[in-house]
């Protein structure tokens, strides 16, 4: 048997794949995928996906090619330009440009260092 099927009363698909794996189609047609090594992704009808690892870092990539983030370390934003934003949790922030152009600031949004 490749999957087994069943409608819940929310209108909501589960598939259940022989691998382990949790496929759930919503309504709206977001479909969650559950694998068996912990890893989770959410694909939208937007075209964003979300990713979670097993350890909770969450990857999220937008239809217009931007990628964020999220650790409990930092979020950061990645930009088609190849300019990212970082904001860690101790409120620092940090901008590398695709120039190789590089600001930090402080948590209150002081600029610390800029080269």
């Amino acid at each position: 048997m490749a999957w087994r099927c069943c409608s819940a009363p929310n209108n909501q698909i589960e598939k259940h794949h022989p691998d382990g794996t949790q496929e759930i189609i919503f309504p709206d047609q977001t479909v969650k995928c559950l694998y068996s090594g912990g890893l989770e992704e959410t694909f939208f009808p937007d075209v964003i996906v979300v990713k979670v690892e097993k350890n909770g870092d969450k990857i999220m990539v937008f239809s217009n090619r931007q990628k964020e983030i999220h650790t409990a370390q930092f979020k950061r934003r990645e930009y088609p330009d190849d300019t990212a934003k970082t904001v860690y949790s101790n409120g620092r922030q940090e901008t590398r440009y695709a120039s190789g152009h590089v600001q930090i600031k402080d948590k209150k949004g002081n600029i610390i260092l800029e080269k």
